[in-house]
């Protein structure tokens, strides 16, 4: 029987089991970086490399309607959300989001996030002990939410930042976790559409030119404003993914931990190694195991095909560990980002191609510049990093280091 013609083993199983490393090990057992396989019961061809990048974003072979799973719209993203739709109606949807992302909106979320950060370190100094990772999620919560114009008396921060984190954490894992998402997401949507709706009335008023007004009044037609559901979906949209930024602040505060030769340029306030900093940690540290899309047309690469109605994936982890690519690939080296900055198809934490016009994340600058400043922050602060467990399981996704990175006696700057 012709090898392309075999019946496929559905691999769902092992990716629970083997996580980040699922693609690559599948990869490493073939003959070039393209695996053909089986995943949720549909034909896969996975692939990885600057050139796979660029035919992952064609629209011309792959689309996202259709290929996000009903687990992961129920609990990251949302139902109808924007990561769902293609073409013109992708485009009219994310200009809702471009304009939130000049130069001026990036670094006032910044400031925002930076004044949340300089109060908290002030209660921190006071504790005992803190988990970095659950105070930079309410430490960016309390930041977007001011940026975003949401009144204060409208949310619980600490309750939203839960949530938030929540719906990152369980949206690739069954069990407990992965309920805990749902829930969240169930709860902040309908605390989120409950606050546009009072906007849309009059019951509330939005600052104007604030994300909450621009949300509450965003129409894709003329005639047809966004529902109250899918406004809120989408509101959380950038509510979410801002908080999820403490998983690099994690990553970062492990990183300094491992490698505390990179503090002192940190503390000098080298805004060039700053962003080296920060685009290293994003390339190092595990966050996307991998990207998906429904194939249009057959799709075939490096001789491995895969029919229409099928899927494309692509593989992130591997592709940011790949030693073709960034030769070095396991040393953390924020240097190799100070002489260039990073191609479009080369980086791809949040997506590959242009964010303008295809599905590379809007807010990736946002997560950039939040962690050029914390980043900063953290190697300004003192603190002592007791015995805990630091490791970071690659079969955990999305992973982190399992203490959530425990400081003690914080002193503040």
């Amino acid at each position: 029987m012709d090898a392309h013609r075999r019946p496929l083993t559905d691999r769902t199983p092992a990716l629970l089991a083997e996580g980040y490393a699922w693609l690559p090990n599948r990869m490493r057992d073939s003959t070039g970086s393209v695996v053909r396989t089986r995943l949720l019961g549909r034909p896969a061809l996975a692939v990885r490399g600057p050139q796979a990048v660029r035919l992952f974003y064609d629209e011309g072979h792959v689309q996202r309607h259709g290929a996000v799973p009903a687990p992961v719209l129920d609990t990251l993203f949302g139902q109808g959300a924007v990561h769902t739709l293609d073409g013109d109606a992708h485009r009219v949807r994310k200009e809702l989001f471009l304009p939130l992302l000049n130069p001026d909106r990036v670094a006032g979320l910044t400031e925002h996030v930076a004044a949340a950060w300089d109060e908290a370190v002030r209660t921190w100094s006071e504790r005992p002990r803190i988990v970095l990772f659950d105070e930079a999620g309410l430490v960016l919560t309390r930041g977007v939410c001011a940026w975003a114009g949401i009144p204060p008396d409208a949310v619980d921060a600490r309750s939203l930042a839960r949530d938030l984190v929540a719906m990152v954490d369980g949206f690739a894992t069954p069990g407990p976790r992965h309920l805990r998402a749902r829930r969240a997401r169930t709860r902040q949507e309908t605390r989120t559409a409950r606050l546009i709706e009072e906007v849309r009335t009059g019951a509330r008023t939005a600052p104007a030119d604030s994300v909450l007004e621009a949300v509450a009044r965003h129409r894709d037609t003329p005639e047809h404003p966004l529902d109250t559901r899918t406004a809120a979906v989408e509101l959380l949209n950038v509510l979410r993914p801002t908080a999820a930024v403490s998983w690099f602040v994690a990553f970062a505060a492990h990183a300094l931990h491992r490698w505390p030769a990179h503090r002192e340029r940190l503390r000098a306030g080298d805004g060039a190694f700053a962003t080296a900093f920060a685009h290293e940690v994003r390339r190092f540290y595990p966050f996307a195991p991998f990207l998906g899309g429904r194939t249009v047309t057959e799709v075939t690469w490096h001789g491995e095909s895969v029919p229409a109605g099928g899927l494309l994936l692509l593989d992130v982890y591997g592709h940011h560990h790949d030693e073709e690519l960034w030769g070095d690939p396991y040393t953390f080296r924020p240097e190799r980002f100070l002489d260039r900055s990073p191609g479009a198809d080369e980086l791809i934490p949040q997506g590959g191609g242009d964010p303008a016009h295809g599905h590379r994340c809007p807010g990736e600058r946002i997560t950039v510049g939040l962690l050029e400043t914390l980043a900063v922050r953290l190697a300004r602060l003192e603190y002592t990093v007791p015995e805990q467990d630091l490791r970071i399981p690659l079969r955990r996704v999305p992973t982190r280091p399992r203490s959530g990175f425990v400081v003690t006696g914080v002193r503040a700057p």
